[in-house]
């Protein structure tokens, strides 16, 4: 089952972010620019490395290119959009609504304020609770 599992490249991940600069500016200041190149490789491996379904996989993928900041702009889009390709590539159910409404579970999933669990249910289901500080 492993051998048939689709993973992003690291290039791949660095064209999404350039993508999603380009159509979804936020701010002014968005740059496409990586700035911890080798990180990315190694939120690539530690998900092939991860036990479990590719949800399991997913959450790695997903809170590693929100949390540990590769790039100078767009970490948590990239981060939606590639974790999307990753489970569609692998004939998953991606449940999150391309919503800006989840800006805000993803400051959630930035600052560790949910499970990995919590994370996985989004994922599939496009269910979680409300991120409060």
């Amino acid at each position: 089952m492993e051998d048939n599992i689709i993973y992003p490249i690291a290039e791949q991940i660095i064209e999404y972010n350039i993508l999603v600069l380009n159509m979804i500016k936020v701010k002014k200041a968005d740059k496409a620019q990586v700035l911890k190149p080798g990180i990315i490789s190694n939120i690539i491996n530690r998900c092939k490395e991860t036990e479990g379904d590719i949800y399991d996989k997913a959450v790695c993928l997903f809170k590693g290119l929100v949390q540990e900041h590769a790039f100078a702009s767009g970490n948590r889009r990239t981060a939606f959009i590639t974790t999307k390709y990753f489970i569609k590539a692998n004939k998953g159910k991606f449940g999150i609504k391309d919503d800006p409404q989840y800006a805000r579970p993803m400051q959630g999933v930035r600052e560790n304020y949910y499970t990995d669990e919590e994370i996985k249910e989004w994922i599939k289901n496009g269910k979680i609770k409300e991120f409060k500080r």
